[in-house]
């Protein structure tokens, strides 16, 4: 009796534990901090912690929009930082591959830095080897200080950034007004919104640029990660990693990514894209209706159980696997980016559209307005 009776007093001491515990997940307070983070360009920059109910954690810095951190939990609840960056400013402003930067005013390339609108020819920065116009130039939004205002709703917290593009700023046309809005909302979903409006005719092409790796941040490669792409096709690229114009099935390709497949599983095959990419570095044409939001990509770390699912308006998806990480850059807590370490999914008209007729247009005129939306879920399996 009395073994009995020591037995159900234990139980009920676990079952307070629990309890109390379960308490302290639901008392986490949705809310949003801000500290100095340096200064760029004479400039003040700072750096926001955004925090949901469930104890997701986004930090953000108005210097080129930057994501640099974003903790997720994994099946266990064991939570990890899974985006790569550095641990101070100097690092993002002295050698970033655009890790968790806002792109623009053209994500992704633009072959020999020139194209033609309305009858005009424009020359830009050629910053990608020499060759090529990459990700909006020798200073992108990536390298410039935004103007920041916290938001919070009754749903989550986010961050408001603006900045204003002057006409001819690195060979654009145009005076471009962009906001763009981060938001961590309490269904574990990250948004980001952006919109622009210009007063003489543009190109517009907007994205975001984490480098994700689901098992944590310098934990490893990226290549057991299973990817699915909700993508009949893709743009294939000339060696300079240009669009050709042809649009081809993935269907008996390695670029086959509509049934979940380990980033490694094909990586390495003998296919010219791939050769040319050096790896997954390619566009892919998503399966939806114009301007209809859906699912374009889902990620799932096997051993973590992290799972991303990526959502958008977007009319396509680049999926990079970081080919070019090669070990050089010692990013937070002292980690080396190897080969591989990290993907990018950034949502995205295509490359090089302005020089194919074929592509979607990503012409902004005077008195539109260039609004779009991406959002990433994460879950646990």
């Amino acid at each position: 009796m009395k073994k009995s009776l020591v037995l159900l007093f234990l139980l009920l001491l676990v079952m307070s534990a629990i309890g109390c515990g379960q308490a302290r997940v639901e008392e986490k307070k949705m809310g949003i901090t801000k500290q100095s983070y340096g200064k760029a360009d004479g400039k003040e920059v700072n750096l926001w912690t955004l925090t949901n109910k469930n104890g997701l954690v986004a930090k953000i810095t108005n210097y080129g929009g930057i994501m640099t951190e974003l903790w997720l939990p994994d099946k266990n609840g064991k939570m990890a930082d899974c985006v790569l960056g550095y641990d101070k400013l100097d690092g993002y402003i002295k050698s970033s591959p655009y890790f968790g930067a806002l792109i623009g005013r053209y994500g992704n390339r633009i072959g020999k830095g020139k194209f033609t609108l309305e009858g005009r020819e424009y020359t830009l920065a050629t910053n990608d080897n020499g060759k090529n116009h990459l990700h909006g130039g020798t200073k992108g939004y990536d390298k410039v200080v935004w103007n920041a205002k916290e938001v919070q709703t009754k749903d989550g917290v986010g961050l408001e950034l603006t900045y204003l593009s002057k006409d001819g700023e690195e060979g654009y046309s145009g005076n471009l007004n962009i906001k763009v809005v981060y938001m961590l909302t309490n269904k574990n979903e990250l948004t980001v919104e952006y919109e622009a409006t210009t007063d003489k005719p543009t190109v517009c092409n907007l994205t975001q640029h984490n480098y994700y790796n689901l098992a944590g941040a310098g934990s490893g490669t990226i290549l057991d990660h299973q990817l699915t792409l909700n993508a009949d096709k893709f743009t294939p690229t000339d060696d300079g990693l240009i669009p050709t114009g042809d649009i081809v099935p993935v269907q008996g390709t390695p670029m086959d990514f509509r049934k979940p497949v380990a980033i490694g599983m094909r990586v390495a095959a003998d296919y010219q894209p791939l050769t040319f990419g050096k790896g997954y570095d390619h566009n892919w044409i998503l399966n939806k209706k114009a301007g209809e939001m859906s699912l374009a990509a889902k990620v799932l770390e096997p051993n973590s159980g992290r799972v991303m699912e990526v959502w958008t308006d977007q009319p396509a998806i680049q999926f990079y696997c970081g080919n070019f990480l090669d070990g050089t850059i010692v990013g937070k807590g002292g980690a080396v980016y190897k080969h591989r370490t990290g993907f990018c999914l950034e949502t995205q008209h295509y490359p090089d559209s302005p020089n194919h007729a074929n592509f979607p247009s990503t012409e902004l005129k005077p008195g539109q307005v260039y609004k779009t939306k991406t959002v990433h879920i994460f879950k646990t399996m």
